[in-house]
């Protein structure tokens, strides 16, 4: 049995919940969320938890099981709290401003990188080197600082790049000169 999808999620009390067919609603203060359940695995409220439960023990109803538990508490978790990744830029002349919906940053290139952000996240820029990605959809959330990141990713020999805050990047030594 998921030992993911056995423990139950607690709600606070600011957390609104509906459950209909197979689609389960929840509302807080940061937002709504809603996610489409597989058929075959349930979801019931008690009190103030969810329990999430499988008809049957195959292989991909045990898979389904413990993913919906983690979706499903990931939406509590950003309707309640909110979701956040940051990234800095390193790099000589590297930087990033935000210009109305879009992201425009200097990384490099012979033009600037122009990206169109998404309405269900916020994007701020505290400084010339640094981008913090928020929201309540902890995929969404994710997504955009990937695609962010893809722009530049941090090479191996100078480091330079966008990389989320705390990654560690695997320095190579480079060319070696042999007497």
């Amino acid at each position: 049995m998921s030992r993911i999808g056995k423990t139950p999620i607690k709600l606070p009390k600011e957390v609104k919940v509906a459950i209909s067919n197979n689609t389960i609603s929840l509302e807080g203060p940061k937002g709504k969320l809603s996610l489409d359940v597989p058929f075959r695995i349930k979801v019931e409220q008690k009190e103030d938890q969810l329990l999430i439960q499988r008809a049957h023990n195959s292989k991909q109803d045990c898979s389904n099981h413990g993913t919906v538990r983690a979706l499903i508490n990931n939406m509590v978790e950003g309707i309640t709290k909110g979701h956040k990744k940051e990234l800095e830029i390193k790099g000589v002349g590297f930087r990033v401003q935000l210009q109305g919906t879009k992201l425009v940053m200097s990384l490099g290139f012979s033009h600037p990188v122009e990206y169109d952000l998404p309405k269900e996240v916020k994007v701020t820029v505290p400084s010339l080197t640094q981008i913090t990605i928020e929201g309540i959809d902890k995929a969404a959330v994710g997504h955009v600082a990937a695609k962010i990141r893809d722009f530049k990713r941090p090479e191996p020999y100078k480091g330079k790049g966008i990389r989320y805050v705390g990654e560690v990047v695997k320095r190579k030594q480079g060319k070696s000169v042999t007497k």
